[in-house]
């Protein structure tokens, strides 16, 4: 996966007319149902702790490379 940049402020998120809808920067655009929405939000919680115990694991001089 490549990117150009990293955000740091969250999407916005509402639902309308059953539809859940996301906002974000970089124009992100986003209309989902109900159903999309949940298993993306399980996903991406996922990825985020990962991302986290990677960031965290940087600061340690002995990890392998």
């Amino acid at each position: 996966m490549s990117q150009d940049k990293t955000y740091s402020d969250p999407s916005t998120v509402g639902a309308k007319d059953g539809t859940v809808i996301v906002r974000g920067p970089d124009q992100v655009d986003v209309d989902m149902t109900p159903e999309a929405a949940e298993e993306t939000a399980e996903r991406l919680t996922d990825e985020a702790v990962k991302a986290r115990g990677q960031r965290r694991m940087m600061r340690f001089p002995h990890r392998a490379k």
